[in-house]
């Protein structure tokens, strides 16, 4: 995925085998999943074209935060934290997050807040607590503080951003508009926060507003409001198969990220539902009870038993359960009805090496070449190519492969040793001697322009 580089994310190999593929990111790091990608995908598509920025060049990423924000942060991506699509009731405001988002990418705000970090860059929804822009103590700690000068400032830069919050407002209602998609659920998402906002005891008066990046939100409610209600959208039934999509996947990632017995609290076992039986095979799968995680995906495959994620998770499963064999057939048939879908697809590469039989080597290579090509930015399936190559004798391009993992992870002075070992192996101005030079090239620079940095 193109957002990750631009993130500067680095993966943890060890979990990485997972379906849902958590991959540090600097303090936080980006979730991974073939179906939650596909539906963010969906999701954002009549978006974006409403938008008239192109759908193959816009990133929806999924950051594993269990706050409740977004953000974009340069570049044509869109951040949403874990935390935003367990807290959200439907697709429709999620929906709302991502317009108001891209009102930020085509207004270029990012861009124009170049001083802040990637972490901390354009969020619609930091008016949740994260209001105090200038100290830990809220706006009255930070008059205290701040002399007349730097406070005239600050009020300007704050002006300024809250304005941008209003335009990407302003703009994720046209975009919503334009898509045909009703703006209801931006409003009960801000109606949420305000309640969030009222829960946590923080109240804003005129005075703190002064302090806040953002508009109250009372009066983006309001405004909003009167806007959507005269959009012919505005009582159009939203899409039963979208939001059913959007059901598993929040159940998905609430079973993988939470606690087993909270997972199993909201989705008791008396809950025949298919988000259900999701959330629970994560949840009996961390606590080791495979025959209990076995029969919640089988749940889900008598129901659809070519359902690509539900083969999926059983083969995972069971890959992870030692049962390495036995997860081919399903992580098999799951690459095959997805298309080779890349995270799937590494998924059923690492599965054939992790069976130990060389015989298996030459469908892990071709399953994890193809990967590779559609997803370059994909480590764990470079790694798990390295590892074949490196079974096979070929160990230029286990050095290249392994390169190509360890840029993705910031190790840039193993890239740069890896790259060189592998340039020196490979045919002179073959196409893998030439990515070696240039992923030499690239850690070389890294390396310096850190060296700069200290």
């Amino acid at each position: 995925m193109r957002a990750l580089s631009r993130l500067a994310v680095h993966c943890t190999a060890a979990i990485a085998a997972l379906a849902l593929v958590a991959q540090p990111a600097a303090a936080q790091s980006v979730l991974r999943d073939a179906e939650t990608e596909s539906l963010l995908k969906d999701m954002a598509r009549p978006l974006v074209a409403a938008s008239g920025l192109d759908p193959k060049n816009v990133d929806i990423v999924l950051v594993n935060d269990p706050s409740v924000n977004a953000f974009v942060a340069g570049g044509q991506a869109v951040y949403i934290h874990s935390g935003l699509i367990n807290e959200a009731t439907d697709a429709e405001e999620v929906q709302g997050v991502i317009a108001h988002e891209l009102g930020h990418i085509t207004g270029g705000h990012a861009i124009n807040t170049t001083g802040s970090k990637t972490a901390t860059g354009i969020s619609i929804l930091s008016l949740l607590l994260g209001a105090a822009a200038a100290a830990a103590g809220g706006g009255e700690a930070a008059m205290g503080v701040i002399m007349a000068g730097q406070q005239a400032a600050l009020g300007k830069f704050l002006a300024f951003t809250r304005g941008q919050e209003e335009a990407a407002d302003a703009a994720g209602a046209q975009y919503l508009s334009k898509a045909g998609l009703s703006g209801r659920g931006s409003i009960n998402f801000f109606k949420k926060l305000q309640g969030m906002e009222m829960r946590h005891g923080y109240t804003r008066t005129a005075d703190s507003e002064f302090y806040s990046t953002h508009p109250m939100t009372g009066d983006r409610i309001a405004t909003l409001q009167d806007t959507y209600e005269r959009d012919p959208a505005w009582n159009k039934p939203a899409d039963p198969a979208i939001q059913a999509r959007f059901l598993r996947v929040k159940a998905k990632l609430f079973g993988y990220l939470a606690e087993p017995k909270s997972t199993l609290q909201v989705y008791p076992e008396s809950d025949s539902s298919v988000p259900a039986h999701y959330a629970r095979a994560y949840a009996f799968h961390k606590e080791a009870f495979l025959d209990k995680a076995t029969a919640e995906t089988d749940a889900l495959l008598a129901r659809a038993p070519d359902d690509p994620y539900f083969l999926e998770l059983k083969g995972q499963i069971l890959l992870e359960s030692g049962k390495t064999t036995e997860a081919l057939g399903p992580l098999r048939h799951a690459t095959e009805l997805s298309g080779n879908e890349p995270l799937i697809a590494t998924t059923f590469g690492h599965a054939l090496i992790a069976t130990e039989n060389p015989a298996n080597l030459p469908e892990a290579e071709k399953v994890l070449k193809t990967a590779v090509e559609r997803d370059r930015e994909n480590p764990f399936a470079w790694y798990q190519l390295g590892v074949v190559y490196g079974q096979r004798g070929d160990m230029p391009r286990a050095r290249l492969a392994s390169a190509e993992q360890q840029v993705m992870e910031l190790q840039y002075g193993a890239a740069l040793q890896s790259a060189e070992a592998a340039e020196a192996g490979l045919p002179t101005g073959s196409p893998d001697w030439l990515r070696a030079q240039d992923i030499a090239m690239q850690a070389r620079a890294e390396i310096e322009r850190n060296k700069k940095r200290r």
